[in-house]
């Protein structure tokens, strides 16, 4: 059995002072991990910034390259990572150190037997855009932002697993400070292959790159810089030669962990750019789709602060789960969702007020003005659910339950989502709006389902217990012996049921 805290069990509730406790230990995360998200926003405002300064056709095309970067590369390399979640979480918790250190090493892998066929992908968007019917100057430059941005997949197998291995052991601060650094000259870079070396857009893909490079540098040099003092937590393979042997024991376990991570932060991703396309069948889809696009930034700014909410909680359930501590894991759990509801309060509060003022932050045009105005409070209402939606996916997956994730997604975005905003925008005539409130019946149907799954299906003593069998596992021998690769996929499945809701 998982070991109790005699302090704080089920028969009794959390006192006043463990909740603000919980709350000073996830907002110690939160913030500066929302800051390395909003960081990471800005970069991308940046590199739109200098497109549209190159002109309407650099812009399209940009833009262009990067959503389809964004569908078939990011969104992929940031959901498979986040199955290394509830793996690092719970040894950190469990102090199990070769198993975080080893994770991280297989996550690094998995990434890049990833990038071969987005690479693949990213090599033919020319040909593929133009199968689509796109405009063929526009493929051109999209093509060619996207070839310059072919290293960005490279830095991203290492960016990615490294964020949540420091996360999963509570070091957000100094990923702020690295992702802070890295944005300072992103500006400056672009102004050097923008202007000064006049590179035009592969300048601005060049410079994306490069920062992304300068943040891995930081962040991989402050592991390596506190990797004596840090060894208690990184463990001693980060010190080491890589095992690989080590590496690709286990590899398919964690595996059944990172693919529906991905489906599950993919099939949500993918819908907003569903939603552009959809836009664009409209009757006047070129004030449809601009104001898609300034509504769309708009979430993903909002989404900043869920974001990393759901990474922070994510780590603690699992450091709790780790360490045997179910009812802490329960406490983190209900502190993160009641803080996710405030935030979608405070979300429907802003874009109700500043409906009328908002939309003129990114253009003069009258019309896209009223349209953006029209829709923000739909999506303020949208972002109150999307704030404990995501906040609950990030408990799912620090349980190890990433396909519970996946599944609620698909039927909430694709079999309740889609329909709605079809039959709103199309069949009865609802034009925009309908779109909008497509993804709020999605996001009613997504929180619920979540909701449900946290709150009365999960069973947090049966957790720690899987849990303990997730981060009890042998280590694969570096002697040469067989690798019992049976065995310890038994172990880490916890005999198949690891995905199962209690």
């Amino acid at each position: 059995m998982a070991e109790k805290d005699p302090d704080f069990s089920s028969c009794k509730t959390p006192s006043a002072s463990q909740v603000v406790e919980e709350l000073k230990e996830l907002w110690s995360m939160a913030l500066p991990t929302t800051t390395s998200n909003f960081m990471a926003f800005f970069r991308t405002a940046v590199s739109v910034l200098f497109l549209g300064r190159l002109g309407r056709l650099e812009l399209a095309g940009g833009a262009l390259s990067i959503g389809f970067t964004n569908i078939t590369g990011y969104s992929v390399l940031v959901g498979l990572t986040s199955g290394l979640e509830p793996v690092c979480s719970q040894a950190f918790g469990s102090k199990n150190w070769d198993l975080l250190s080893l994770s991280l090493q297989r996550m690094i892998l998995i990434l890049l037997l990833a990038i071969i066929p987005i690479s693949f992908l990213w090599v033919n968007l020319g040909s593929i855009m133009l199968f689509m019917g796109q405009d063929k100057e526009i493929t051109k430059m999209a093509a060619t932002y996207c070839i310059y941005s072919l290293p960005d997949l490279l830095t991203n197998t290492l960016l990615q697993p490294l964020r949540v291995f420091l996360r999963s052991q509570r070091v957000t601060k100094p990923m702020m400070y690295c992702s802070l650094l890295a944005v300072t000259f992103h500006v400056p870079l672009n102004i050097v292959l923008v202007r000064v070396m006049n590179l035009g857009v592969p300048g601005v893909a060049m410079a994306s790159v490069l920062t992304n490079l300068n943040m891995v540098v930081l962040m991989g040099g402050y592991v390596w810089w506190k990797g004596g003092e840090m060894k208690w937590k990184v463990g001693n393979n980060i010190n080491s030669v890589v095992d690989l042997k080590g590496m690709w024991c286990g590899l398919g376990p964690l595996l059944k962990l990172a693919v529906p991570s991905c489906l599950g932060i993919c099939l949500e991703w993918w819908w907003y750019e569903i939603v552009t396309v959809m836009a664009g069948y409209l009757p006047n889809p070129t004030l449809a789709v601009a104001a898609t696009g300034i509504l769309i930034q708009t979430t993903s700014m909002m989404y900043t602060v869920p974001m990393a909410l759901a990474g922070c909680v994510s780590a603690r359930v699992g450091n709790e789960l780790g360490a045997g501590r179910p009812y802490k894991a329960k406490l983190a759990a209900m502190v993160a969702l009641g803080s996710a509801g405030v935030i979608g309060i405070i979300n429907v509060t802003w874009t109700v007020i500043l409906r009328e003022r908002w939309a003129g932050l990114f253009t003069n045009d009258v019309q896209v003005k009223a349209l953006v105005a029209s829709v923000m409070p739909i999506m303020g209402l949208c972002e109150l659910g999307n704030c404990p939606q995501t906040t609950g996916c990030g408990i799912i997956r620090g349980t190890a339950r990433p396909a519970v994730g996946a599944h609620i997604n698909f039927w909430s975005f694709y079999f309740v989502g889609t329909p709605v905003a079809v039959g709103l925008a199309f069949w009865l005539k609802f034009g925009f709006s309908g779109l909008w409130c497509g993804l709020l019946s999605a996001q009613v149907a997504c929180v619920f389902s979540v909701l449900y799954v946290v709150l009365v299906r999960t069973n947090w003593e049966a957790e720690a217990l899987k849990a303990r069998n997730l981060t009890g596992l042998e280590m694969c021998p570096s002697n040469g012996e067989e690798c019992d690769n049976d065995e310890e996929s038994n172990r880490l499945l916890v005999n198949g049921n690891i995905y199962n809701v209690c």
